[in-house]
C-alpha cells in the first residue's frame, strides 16, 4: 500500500536516539553499521598493537567485483560480489575461511565510473539472512544452508526506480519488517513472506541504508532521497519531515548520525554537512559547512567528535575528526581518500583508500596510531568489520582478508 498523507509534526516527539537490535552473540555483527546501527563495536579485549608485519592472517577468499561490507553471526560470515556480470551471495565459516554456502544468480556490473558490483551488505536476523542487489533482486535465505525461504526483484514488482548507480542501502529488519531504501522515501516488506507492506512513490532513492531511531514508544526511519534527507514512520511509511539535500548526481549515499535530538548530515561532490535539530515543520540548521564531505560511508560519532573519510574519490582526501557541537576541526590526517572507519573499545579500525589498516585512539587530541598495516592492495572503499577478535576486510577486486587480533 502507498504510505499515508504527509502529517502534522507539531505533536510528534522527533526527539531521537540510535535504536539497539540485539545480535547472535556479544561480539558478533550482524548488519552493515553493525548491531547499534551506529559503526561501534562493544567488543573489548582485542590486540591494537601488532607486531612490524602487521596481524596474523586467519584466511584470505576471492569473492569477485563490489563494496558490500560484512555480516557476521553465528560462526558464519557473509558477503556479495559480482563475476561474469553474476552476483554470487558467500557465506564462510568465519573461523577458517571455509566455504559454507553460495547462491548466485544473474546482475549486470554496473561498472559505471567505477568498478561496479554490489555495494550493500547481508542482513542476519536470528536464522535468516537478507540480501539486496543493485537492480533490486532481494532474498531471504536460511542463514545456515543458503535455501531460499523468497526472493524477488523489487524494482521490477513495485515499478520503484533503481537509481544511476543501482540500490546501495542494505537492508535492515525492524520487527516483522524488512526495510529498503527504495523509492521517495523507503520500502517495506514483511521479512517472513517478501509481500510489500508498504512502499514510497515513484521517485529515484539515494543511496544510503535506513536507520530507525526511536525515543520511548516513538520511532522514525532516516534515510536519504535523491534529493532530501527525511523520516517516516517505519511502521507505514507516513512522513514525518523532509530536509532538501542536492547533491551532485543525486548521491546522498552517507547514512544520518543522530545524537540525542540532533541529526548529522554528510555528502561529497563538494556538498558538505550540517547538524540538524528536527521539530515542528522543517529542521532547524545548528551549522553547515564543507568541514566534512562524506562521499559515501558516514561518519562514527564518539564522545561527541565525528570521525570520518572527508573528501571524494579521486582526490587525497583526510581521515578527520571533527566536533559535532560546533564542526570545529579537531585534526586531519591526509592522504586516507575515501576510505572506512569502525570504532571498538574507543579506538578507530580505519581502511584507507590504498589498503592500509590502522589502529589509533578516538580521540580530539589528534591521530597517533598504535597500530598500522598494509592488508590490501588496489581500492578499499569498504568497512572492514571486528567481530569475535577477527578483523575482516575487502577490497574493490573482491580480495578478502580475516585478521587475527585476538589477545593471547
Amino acid at each position: 500500500m502507498e504510505p499515508e498523507p504527509h502529517m502534522t509534526v507539531s505533536r510528534i516527539a522527533l526527539f531521537v536516539s540510535l535504536a539497539a537490535l540485539p545480535a547472535a552473540s556479544a561480539d558478533d555483527w550482524p548488519c552493515w553499521r553493525g548491531p547499534g546501527h551506529n559503526g561501534i563495536s562493544a567488543e573489548t579485549g582485542w590486540l591494537d598493537r601488532w607486531p612490524d608485519g602487521g596481524p596474523r592472517v586467519l584466511w584470505k577468499a576471492e569473492v569477485g567485483t563490489g563494496f558490500s561490507s560484512f555480516a557476521v553471526a553465528g560462526g558464519r560470515v557473509y558477503t556479495l560480489g559480482n563475476a561474469d556480470n553474476t552476483d554470487t551471495v558467500f557465506c564462510f565459516e568465519a573461523a577458517t575461511g571455509k566455504a559454507l554456502w553460495s547462491h548466485a544468480y544473474p546482475s549486470d556490473l554496473g561498472d559505471k565510473f567505477f568498478e561496479g558490483g554490489p555495494t550493500s551488505t547481508p542482513a542476519v536476523d536470528g536464522d535468516r539472512v537478507y540480501t539486496i542487489g543493485r537492480w533490486g533482486d532481494a532474498f531471504c535465505f536460511e542463514a545456515a544452508t543458503g535455501k531460499i525461504v523468497w526472493s524477488k526483484n523489487i524494482v521490477q514488482e513495485t515499478g520503484l526506480p533503481a537509481p544511476g548507480w543501482g540500490l546501495a542501502g542494505s537492508p535492515v529488519v525492524h520487527g516483522d519488517l524488512l526495510l529498503l531504501n527504495a523509492g521517495d522515501a523507503g520500502l517495506a516488506l514483511e521479512k517472513a513472506t517478501g509481500k510489500v507492506a508498504w512502499k514510497s512513490a515513484a521517485k529515484e532513492p539515494g543511496y544510503s541504508t535506513p536507520l530507525v531511531v526511536r525515543r520511548g514508544d516513538a520511532e522514525l526511519l532516516l534515510l536519504g532521497s535523491g534529493k532530501s534527507y527525511l523520516a517516516v514512520d517505519p511502521r507505514t511509511g507516513r512522513e514525518a519531515w523532509r530536509v532538501k539535500w542536492v547533491t551532485q548526481y543525486g548521491c546522498n549515499a552517507a547514512d544520518p548520525v543522530v545524537d540525542g535530538d540532533r541529526v548529522f548530515l554528510s555528502t561529497g561532490y563538494g556538498k558538505g554537512a550540517a547538524l540538524l535539530k528536527p521539530g515542528a515543520g522543517e529542521p532547524e540548521v545548528v551549522w553547515q559547512g564543507k568541514v566534512m564531505r562524506n562521499q559515501m560511508n558516514p561518519c562514527v560519532l564518539v564522545g561527541g567528535f565525528l570521525f570520518g573519510a572527508d573528501g571524494d574519490a579521486g582526490q587525497k582526501g583526510a581521515l578527520k575528526c571533527v566536533e559535532l557541537a560546533t564542526g570545529a576541526e579537531k585534526w586531519a590526517k591526509e592522504r586516507f581518500g575515501p576510505g572506512a572507519v569502525t570504532v571498538a573499545d574507543g579506538r578507530l579500525i580505519a581502511l584507507s583508500e590504498k589498503g592500509e589498516l590502522t589502529v589509533a585512539p578516538a580521540s580530539p587530541e589528534g591521530f597517533q596510531p598504535t597500530a598500522r598495516a598494509q592488508v590490501l592492495g588496489g581500492k578499499c572503499w569498504t568497512v572492514p568489520v571486528l567481530a569475535n577478535g577477527r578483523i575482516y576486510a575487502r577490497n574493490a577486486a573482491g580480495d578478502v582478508v580475516c585478521l587475527d587480533v585476538k589477545k593471547p
